[in-house]
């Protein structure tokens, strides 16, 4: 198991506060995901070359560094999705992986 993916464990055994996030000038954009073998995603590669495992993504989100991300309360935790736009392709799950 590796480091992103022990990270991603750690992170479905808690349970945080809801937050969300909103405008998006001058924050770093996702660009790539990772996902585990059951096609969860487990780390984030932003625009600046920065790889972030899920939690730190989590907390970059809720922080306000991320653009186009929303941080919502489901299945006990909070989740990282891309902001409702109606476009498939700039979905988290859509991105391409690293």
């Amino acid at each position: 198991m590796d480091q992103f993916e022990e990270a991603y464990e750690s992170y479905k055994q808690q349970g945080t506060p809801h937050a969300n996030q909103s405008d998006s000038a001058g924050k770093e954009e996702i660009i790539a995901v990772r996902k585990n073998e059951e096609d969860n995603i487990i780390a984030i590669k932003t625009n600046s070359g920065r790889e972030l495992d899920y939690p730190t993504a989590l907390a970059e989100a809720k922080a306000g560094n991320l653009a186009n991300v929303d941080v919502f309360h489901k299945y006990g935790r909070d989740i990282l999705r891309s902001e409702p736009d109606g476009i498939k392709e700039n979905n988290l799950d859509q991105l391409p992986e690293f």
